[in-house]
C-alpha cells in the first residue's frame, strides 16, 4: 500500500469554492421584498404618481384655473375625454384636452396633476408630523415608566374620540384665523396637515411603545446602562435605530390615511378654497354631474384608490421584508 502524504489531507480537507461573504441585512430585506408582488406595484405606482404631479406641470404646460375667452366659451366647455368619441360619435371631443374639461372649460388633465400636487403634498406632510408626534410619545412612554400610565391614558383618550365630528369642529374654529396670517392656501395647509397629524399618531405611539418595551430590557441596553451611557444617548444610539423597522410600516399606512382624511375633508367642502383643486375637491365638483359626465367621478377617484392601495400593498411588502422571523422563512 501506498502512504498517503499529510498534505493529501489538508488539500481534501479544503473548500473547493471560496467561502462567499456574509450578506448584509438590506440585502435580505431587498431580497424578501421584491418576492412581493403587490408590495412591488406599490412602491413603483408611488414613486410613478410623485413624479407625475412633481414633473407633470413642467410638460403638460396648461393652466388649471384658466378659464376660455370669447368664443372658446362656447368650444371649450364640456369637452368629452378622447376615448369617449370611440363610443359616442355626437361628442364634442378635441385632441388638445386628452381628459375633456369641466363645465366652465378648465382642464381636467392639469387639474388632476394639480390636485395630486396639494393631495401627496398634505399626505406626505402629515405622515412626517404624525410620525414625529407618535414616535416621541411612544419612545417617552416605553421607556421611562413614571410616563407610561399618564401617557397611555392620554393616547386611549384620544382614540376615544370620534376623528370625523373632531376634524370638522377644528376646521370650523381654526379656518378664519389661520387664513387671516397665512393667505387662503398655506392657511388651509397647514390646518389640515396639523389636524390630520394630531388626530392619526396614537397607532404609531402604541407601537413603537411596545418595542421599547421590549427592547429596553435587552443586555446591550443594560451593558449601556452599566457604563454610564446618558438616556439621550441610549434612546438615539440604541432604541431608535431598532425601531425603525415598525416607524416604516406606519409611516406608509399614515401616508394612506392621510391621503384619504384630505379627500374626505374636501369632498365635505371643509378643505382648500374652492379654486384650489384637490383630489377630494375635483371629486366633489363632478358629482352633481356625475350622470351626464362620469369620467370626471372616476378620473379623481381612481387616483385615489389606486394611490392608497399601492401604498397598503408597499406597507405589507415593507412589514414582511423588515420582520426577521418573516424574512428568515
Amino acid at each position: 500500500m501506498t502512504e498517503t502524504a499529510p498534505d493529501d489531507h489538508f488539500e481534501a480537507l479544503r473548500d473547493i469554492e471560496p467561502p462567499k461573504e456574509p450578506r448584509s441585512q438590506w440585502a435580505d430585506v431587498w431580497s424578501q421584498f421584491k418576492k412581493h408582488k403587490g408590495a412591488l406595484f406599490g412602491g413603483g405606482f408611488l414613486v410613478f404618481i410623485t413624479l407625475f404631479v412633481l414633473i407633470g406641470p413642467y410638460i403638460w404646460r396648461v393652466d388649471p384655473q384658466a378659464l376660455p375667452k370669447g368664443r372658446e366659451m362656447l368650444t371649450l366647455r364640456d369637452v368629452r375625454p378622447i376615448f369617449v368619441a370611440l363610443w359616442d360619435f355626437d361628442a364634442k371631443v378635441m385632441w388638445s384636452r386628452p381628459l375633456g374639461t369641466d363645465n366652465l372649460g378648465r382642464d381636467i388633465l392639469a387639474n388632476i396633476i394639480a390636485g395630486g400636487r396639494a393631495s401627496m403634498a398634505v399626505g406626505w406632510a402629515a405622515m412626517v408630523l404624525s410620525l414625529v408626534i407618535g414616535t416621541g410619545i411612544g419612545v417617552m412612554s416605553g421607556y421611562f415608566r413614571k410616563l407610561d400610565f399618564w401617557l397611555m391614558r392620554f393616547t386611549d383618550l384620544v382614540l376615544s374620540l370620534p376623528i370625523l365630528p373632531l376634524l370638522l369642529v377644528a376646521v370650523v374654529l381654526f379656518r378664519q384665523p389661520l387664513r387671516s396670517n397665512f393667505g387662503p392656501e398655506m392657511g388651509m395647509f397647514i390646518l389640515i396637515v396639523g389636524v390630520i397629524a394630531i388626530t392619526s399618531w396614537m397607532q404609531t405611539a402604541r407601537i413603537v411603545r411596545g418595542e421599547i418595551l421590549a427592547l429596553k430590557e435587552r443586555e446591550f441596553i443594560l451593558a449601556a446602562r452599566s457604563i454610564g451611557t446618558s438616556n439621550y444617548k441610549i434612546i438615539t444610539r440604541h432604541l431608535l435605530p431598532n425601531v425603525i423597522s415598525p416607524i416604516m410600516v406606519s409611516a406608509t399606512l399614515g401616508l394612506a390615511t392621510a391621503i384619504i382624511t384630505e379627500s374626505a375633508l374636501s369632498f365635505l367642502g371643509f378643505g382648500f378654497p374652492s379654486d384650489f383643486p384637490t383630489w377630494g375637491k375635483l371629486l366633489s365638483d363632478a358629482v352633481p354631474r356625475m350622470t351626464e359626465f362620469p369620467e370626471r367621478v372616476l378620473f379623481p377617484g381612481i387616483a385615489i384608490s389606486l394611490t392608497v392601495l399601492g401604498v397598503n400593498y408597499l406597507g405589507d411588502g415593507l412589514r414582511d421584508a423588515l420582520d426577521p422571523r418573516i424574512r428568515g422563512r
